[in-house]
């Protein structure tokens, strides 16, 4: 979840210099390009029917396409960092309502109380943004309309495509976003870039850093863990990056702050002890 917040940040350096669905196209087709080639090289396997293609694509157009175009959309309209963060922190509550019924996990009272507690966390973490709140309604709307597609995206991941190859898998799931997201900019958008040194490092640490490192990382734990486990750490975000805005941009940490991020630390580890004590259970 470090790699994962310092995504807003790099989404807020880069935003000033292109919009935000040119920006997330040129993200998108140089990520699916180099995951192409490296699939190439090394011989990865490819899904073996189109259905599973369909699958693979869907889930890339929630969870890149819906999910970044949303923050990305609301950053450029006035959202800061912290409160796209803030946001965001609030997926697992979402991922606990639909995770029920559509992968029959069962969520136990105990990580009931560990969400809430997150969430109070991530409500003290972020309580000098919502107190400064500038932000339009409409950018709001786009993040909490991001935040639902990276959700139904990680469920259908679990359910359909856990078994991808990381590789192909991925490299589908960009390509899908990355048409989606030229469209969009070919639409709406001017499509106009200053190629700034600022904007090449804001490009550069999303593609390598958050789509190639972080995406792996996320796949990786929706393949070993429980939805609700790995949603769980989602309450990170919102504090890690007020930890890293902290040197950035001198923004100071408050009491109310530091109790907030312990409040996070305690809610995940109430979401994750049940998967915990089965492993205990199964090895006794």
């Amino acid at each position: 979840m470090v790699l994962w917040a310092t995504g807003f940040i790099g989404a807020k350096m880069g935003l000033p210099y292109a919009e935000p669905a040119t920006f997330l196209a040129i993200r998108f087709s140089v990520v699916a390009v180099i995951l192409g080639v490296v699939a190439w090289i090394s011989g990865a396997a490819w899904p073996e029917s189109w259905r599973m293609v369909g699958h693979i694509m869907a889930v890339g157009l929630l969870v890149h396409g819906v999910y970044l175009g949303g923050i990305f959309g609301g950053i450029s309209l006035g959202v800061s960092a912290g409160d796209s963060a803030l946001i965001v922190g609030m997926q697992p509550i979402l991922t606990a309502v639909l995770v029920g019924p559509i992968l029959a996990e069962m969520v136990r009272p105990r990580q009931w109380l560990g969400f809430l507690i997150g969430t109070v966390g991530v409500s003290l973490v972020s309580w000098r943004y919502v107190d400064g709140l500038g932000s339009t309604l409409t950018g709001v709307v786009l993040c909490v309309i991001g935040v639902m597609g990276m959700s139904l995206g990680a469920i259908y991941q679990k359910r359909f495509c856990a078994s991808m190859n990381l590789l192909t898998g991925s490299c589908l799931q960009f390509l899908a976003a990355a048409v989606m997201m030229i469209w969009i900019a070919l639409i709406m958008e001017t499509r106009h870039v200053d190629w700034t040194g600022e904007f090449v490092f804001a490009l550069g640490w999303l593609v390598v850093v958050l789509s190639l490192g972080a995406m792996t990382v996320l796949w990786l734990l929706v393949r070993a863990r429980a939805a609700t486990q790995v949603a769980g750490l989602f309450f990170l975000v919102p504090p890690v990056t007020a930890l890293i805005a902290w040197p950035l941009f001198g923004e100071t940490l408050t009491l109310k702050s530091v109790a907030g991020m312990a409040l996070v630390v305690v809610g995940i580890l109430l979401v994750r002890r049940k998967q915990d004590d089965e492993e205990g259970a199964g090895a006794t």
